[in-house]
């Protein structure tokens, strides 16, 4: 016995309404349009053209057999039951893992957090000359000691539930190994009998055979009738412009294949693509073609751009054919990542999508090759470049109220830190200006990020994709099902199977799987599901990195100081005819503290230096006298306070360090008596200091 489609799909109503009550088939919204009598029959024959594309494709749909239906259903059944024996039995184990870690909780930051507030206040004490100064210090005192009673209440409280809990411990762990063997069992059993199902798919979502009607079918579906008839009735131009998509079958297909046109504005995209082949310089370019049509799909939809406070006649939406042009330019100077050119359409429309105004995400890619190359340089991708939030972002938010309103925020977040959503949005903001795509990443009270690696895709500062998710699209999706998406589309031209379901599934006007909102979808949305689970099986899951830093800073004892070899030509001194001497900053010795030598963008080498560094720098003097010392540095945090001494380190001179926004500026000068001959400079970076890179000292005699 076979079933046809119109069978299939009463079918899976009702297994739907068995599962999800409040579920019913979605049909595609239309935009309210106002026609002119041209438009309108614009809109009549689209929507012609679509009812009869929609009978073409049902009438192609394959037929199943009703054995194959049964035993899907049970195994269907069979699963979800073992899901959620699995879920709560995980999370009666979890409760356990939870009780423990509110103990370190009231132990750590709570008790531990009022016993330094205490000693800080008892300290001020000590040092209060006043009377309002001392009654300050003793309330301060008495607040904090109260609330360390507190805490000492909460831990009694939190370890007699552990205590509790934990009698019980074998039995949970047991019951959560045997509910996760059943639920690895149900789901090779549902898997067996998904793959029937889609063996009898295989005949349409295997074949190009309907695909111009698919293409044709899902486009006029997406972009609806009356929204294509609003633009084509403007102009017999703007009407042609739709008839010959509809004609292009390759170029609907890379559309389609790219994700199609945001919130479905074909139009908008068209549009968009004409003006980006007016002014690209190398339109023929296979990287610059992906460029343009992932820029056109991706803005289809405006993208609300953020300008700094004081920029109020800024443009308030990315201007998508001059973030093109920004991204071409880049990449034909060389500026972008080195795998960039490798990125598929889809990939790089997650670039192409920064919030950020061009000139700032030429500043990122300025800042971080004069700042921090060594992040540019770093071999692990997993890291690169989204490491600039480990060294120069602090986490905290006690300095955001410093932001300055002539600066974006991508400038001021690496000046005063901030918390994990600053964190994550500069991340983002980086990996996008070197043309690293990237995708949001929400979590429980927490905000992280995610973004492409030639191996696959990562999370950073936070947990993984299956603790995630991302409301602010489309579609609200679940991190799971993104990094699946990713997976399956590794798989090239293998993925238009999941599509193809994808496409019938909306054509039928069937509710779409849903993993973020718990919706299983239609019956060839299912299929669609199904199809991408069975490519992504064989990949490998890379796991969150900087887990331990969602919301804390890196230890300087675990930073990886990874300084590069330094010849014995970096370190040469300069004299000019002038008597200029030129100091590289790598020619110290007898460092102490944080630094790392690294390759200059522009040539030789540069220090970094952090809080807490010493050195000493030997230099021969040609004539006795009065020099002025400067600095080549640049900054991206202010406060920074060295002190240099000549000669005699326990008579230090302050030297001014600059705030640079990260870019090379030369600091004011000191002046400095000096020997001829041999001197020694002792340069000390206060401890409280945060990074300073410095290319070269210079001396000049002082007229």
């Amino acid at each position: 016995m076979h079933l046809s489609y119109r069978t299939i799909s009463r079918i899976s109503c009702v297994l739907l309404a068995s599962s999800f009550p409040f579920l019913t088939l979605a049909a595609p919204q239309a935009e309210a349009v106002a026609l002119s009598d041209a438009g309108q029959k614009f809109e009549a024959r689209y929507a012609n053209a679509l009812k009869s594309l929609r009978a073409d494709v049902e009438k192609a749909l394959p037929k199943f057999d009703a054995r194959i239906m049964t035993d899907f259903k049970r195994a269907r059944e069979a699963a979800k039951a073992a899901e959620k024996t699995a879920l709560e039995a995980q999370q009666a184990l979890g409760l356990l893992a939870t009780a423990q870690a509110l103990i370190g909780h009231a132990k750590g930051k709570w008790i531990g957090g009022a016993e330094k507030s205490i000693a800080a206040a008892e300290a001020a004490l000590k040092k209060a000359s006043t009377d309002a100064e001392r009654e300050a210090a003793n309330k301060e005192i008495a607040k904090w000691q109260a609330n360390k009673e507190e805490g000492l209440k909460a831990l009694k409280e939190r370890q007699e539930n552990y205590d509790k809990l934990k009698k019980d411990e074998k039995s949970l762990i047991h019951n959560n190994d045997a509910a996760r063997e059943a639920l690895a069992i149900a789901k090779a059993a549902e898997a067996t009998a998904s793959k029937k199902l889609l063996d009898t798919a295989g005949k349409i979502i295997a074949s190009d055979t309907l695909d111009a009607k698919l293409m044709t079918c899902i486009m006029l579906v997406d972009a609806t009738p009356a929204s294509l008839a609003a633009f084509a009735e403007k102009s017999p131009e703007q009407a042609a412009m739709i008839d010959k998509l509809f004609a292009d079958a390759p170029t609907m297909k890379q559309m389609l294949e790219a994700g199609g046109a945001k919130f479905g504005k074909y139009t908008s995209a068209l549009e968009i693509h004409a003006a980006i082949q007016k002014i690209s310089t190398k339109p023929s370019d296979p990287v610059l073609q992906r460029l343009a049509l992932a820029t056109s799909l991706e803005h289809a939809k405006q993208i609300e751009q953020t300008n700094a406070v004081d920029q109020t006649g800024a443009a308030a939406t990315v201007d998508p054919v001059k973030r093109y042009a920004h991204y071409e330019k880049a990449y034909l100077a060389g500026e972008l990542d080195a795998a960039f050119p490798s990125l598929n359409t889809w990939q790089m429309r997650m670039v192409v999508g920064c919030d950020a105004p061009d000139e700032i995400l030429t500043w990122g890619r300025q800042m971080l090759r004069t700042y921090r190359p060594d992040h540019i340089y770093n071999l692990d991708y997993g890291w690169r470049y989204a490491s600039t939030v480990r060294t120069e972002v602090p986490y905290g938010s006690q300095n955001v109220q410093y932001d300055l309103p002539t600066l974006h925020k991508y400038q001021n977040i690496p000046k005063n830190g901030g918390v994990c959503g600053r964190r994550a949005f500069f991340g983002r903001f980086i990996l996008q200006a070197f043309g690293i795509p990237t995708w949001g990443v929400t979590q429980h009270k927490h905000a992280a990020l995610s973004h492409w690696t030639p191996k696959g895709w990562v999370v950073n500062f936070g947990a993984g994709f299956d603790h995630s998710w991302w409301d602010k699209d489309e579609v609200p999706r679940s991190g799971s099902d993104f990094l699946q998406e990713t997976q399956a589309r590794a798989h090239g031209g293998e993925y238009l199977k999941v599509q193809r379901a994808q496409w019938i599934s909306r054509i039928l006007g069937e509710t779409q799987y849903n993993h973020r909102k718990s919706i299983e979808g239609g019956f060839w949305s299912q299929l669609a599901q199904y199809q991408a689970q069975s490519l992504a099986s064989s990949a490998v899951d890379l796991g969150p990195l900087g887990k331990e830093l969602a919301e804390a800073n890196e230890a300087k004892g675990q930073q990886k100081i990874d300084n590069a070899k330094v010849a014995a030509a970096d370190r040469k001194i300069v004299i000019a005819a002038d008597g200029t001497i030129t100091i590289p900053a790598v020619a110290h010795s007898n460092p102490a503290g944080s630094f790392t030598a690294m390759k200059s963008f522009t040539a030789r080498m540069q220090l970094h230096i952090t809080g807490g560094y010493k050195a000493e720098y030997f230099v021969d003097v040609p004539q006795a006298g009065k020099y002025t010392l400067s600095a080549r540095m640049a900054t991206l945090q202010d406060g920074q306070k060295l002190w240099i001494a000549a000669n005699n380190p326990q008579q230090p001179i302050a030297f001014p360090v600059p705030y640079t926004v990260g870019l090379w500026q030369a600091s004011k000068p000191i002046e400095l008596m000096l020997a001829k001959g041999k001197n020694t400079l002792h340069i000390v970076l206060e401890k409280e200091s945060r990074g300073v890179s410095v290319k070269e000292f210079q001396l000049k005699p002082a007229r």
